[in-house]
């Protein structure tokens, strides 16, 4: 014992180096990061937090050969996507052709530059978007030549979609597809150029259907006042209030379409859509779904994002990408704010002109088109844990993520998310006063009130029969004190 008091002075020195040395080690890490990791708390204060994605590796078209020439750079492509068997194919843009990746990015497949129609040679012109469907066919927004190009499993022309005819599109329309997608019927779902009318929609035959999850423009009582005041030259002079554009669209699962658009208001940059087109997506206590909030006097921060596209990734989690300061924005399914990270800049792992995001094999994948490069970030602790705990509320095991969201509690000591995570599985598990303490410090409003009521109704509930004696007291003593006095008082009379 008295050898080991001898030592205490010893061990003491050693831990508090340990100490010293692994804090300055996290912190050099983080400063290494040419980006800010960083949230918003709910008084929609900055709150910065430990990286949940750091930059893994680059790849750009000078890694590659193919067919034992050099593939050379990539030239201003504008879109990915993975395939049901893993391999990544690129819209390589001003290259004019699809390069196709293993899914390790390790190794060129293929490059698809023509294909045969009605037996001729055929080739892309600036294709701009591109996605394989669950049947494995290729479909190319082959926007010059103004239309849609599929091709099957061997490459072989399957149908071109083109200059759709119908009562619902203007004289004059002019197809420009920019991004594709397909659901599980082989529907196909196109963003064109210009078309403010929403996303079109085109029949498993290629036939147009419909225009699908139009954005309603709302213009205030008092713009429509002074429209109506206003002279013919004035009103041709006023704003024009144009549906806005979508910009990115990706399809979970379930057969939801998400669509991100430019939101001058900041406030919805995302949709989630249901087969009828109708939005049914949550946005959370702050009901915002539009990236960085509006924070006056801070440049860094200002103005709202521009989303330029998203993926759906798991369990209710999508992220977006927002093209003017490069950041990558994730929410679960309920619209809460996960985490936010990126930056733009020309070091390793920023961005000069992000245009399309992919989660691939749990990496997220952002394809730049200036730099001509995929850049891939791989989750750290902190992200895996957050994906982790959120997929665990997902699927109803609201217990088993209490353990995760302490652990990220050791981390991020102020993640409001993580308390609220807490305090909902301590709800679910009938513990209402311990849920009410987690609930108070996440600033979950709503769900603190249904925890106090419950909480309330159930001292009640424990405490009736204690509540009850004491009202009979009460009543018996109140009674027996109304005789006294009414005996003194006829003693005395």
């Amino acid at each position: 014992m008295r050898k080991l008091m001898k030592l205490k002075p010893f061990i003491s020195l050693c831990l508090a180096l340990m100490i010293l040395f692994t804090t300055e080690g996290v912190t050099a890490m983080a400063d290494e990061l040419p980006y800010d990791s960083y949230n918003y708390d709910y008084r929609e204060y900055i709150h910065y937090t430990p990286a949940p994605y750091i930059p893994d590796r680059t790849v750009t078209g000078l890694d590659f050969t193919f067919n034992g020439e050099a593939l050379g750079k990539f030239n201003n492509p504008q879109d990915l996507c993975q395939a049901p068997d893993g391999n990544i194919y690129i819209a390589d843009t001003n290259n004019n052709r699809i390069v196709v990746l293993d899914s390790a990015m390790k190794n060129v497949v293929k490059v698809i530059t023509t294909f045969t129609n009605n037996g001729a040679e055929d080739k892309f012109s600036s294709p701009y978007g591109v996605c394989v469907s669950e049947r494995g066919w290729l479909y190319v927004a082959d926007m010059k030549n103004k239309r849609v190009v599929v091709l099957d499993e061997n490459d072989a022309l399957v149908q071109i979609i083109e200059n759709p005819q119908s009562e619902s599109l203007e004289d004059g329309f002019v197809f420009s597809p920019m991004k594709v997608t397909v659901d599980y019927a082989d529907r196909v779902y196109v963003i064109a150029q210009n078309m403010f009318e929403g996303i079109m929609v085109f029949e498993s035959n290629g036939q147009f259907s419909n225009f699908f999850g139009t954005i309603q423009v709302e213009i205030s009582g008092w713009e429509k006042f002074w429209k109506r005041l206003a002279t013919k030259e004035e009103r041709a002079n006023q704003q024009l209030y144009i549906p806005t554009e979508f910009t990115g669209i990706d399809i979970d699962p379930e057969g939801f379409v998400y669509a991100s658009n430019i939101d001058a208001t900041g406030i919805q940059g995302v949709r989630r859509l249901n087969p009828r087109g109708e939005d049914v997506i949550k946005k959370g206590s702050n009901e915002n779904v539009g990236g960085d909030l509006q924070i006056a006097g801070n440049s860094d921060y200002a103005g709202p994002s521009q989303f330029t596209d998203v993926t759906y990734r798991e369990n209710g989690i999508y992220s977006c990408l927002d093209r003017k300061r490069g950041r990558i924005f994730t929410y679960d399914y309920e619209g809460n704010l996960l985490y936010i990270f990126g930056g733009l800049g020309t070091q390793e792992g920023t961005f000069q002109l992000p245009v399309a995001v992919e989660d691939i094999g749990g990496k997220i994948v952002i394809l730049d088109a200036t730099k001509g490069a995929i850049l891939c970030f791989t989750e750290t602790e902190y992200g895996r844990l957050i994906n982790e705990a959120v997929s665990l509320r997902y699927d109803g095991d609201e217990a088993e993520a209490v353990a995760i969201w302490e652990r990220v509690l050791q981390l991020d000591e102020n993640n409001e998310l993580a308390n609220t995570g807490i305090g909902k599985a301590y709800l679910t598990a009938g513990d209402y006063e311990k849920a009410m303490h987690y609930l108070e410090i996440g600033m979950a409003r709503d769900y603190y009130s249904i925890a106090f009521k419950r909480y309330r109704n159930q001292v009640l509930t424990e405490n009736a029969s204690w509540f009850l004696t004491g009202l009979v007291v009460l009543i018996g003593g109140w009674f027996v004190y109304k005789q006294v006095k009414k005996r003194k008082k006829g003693e005395v009379e």
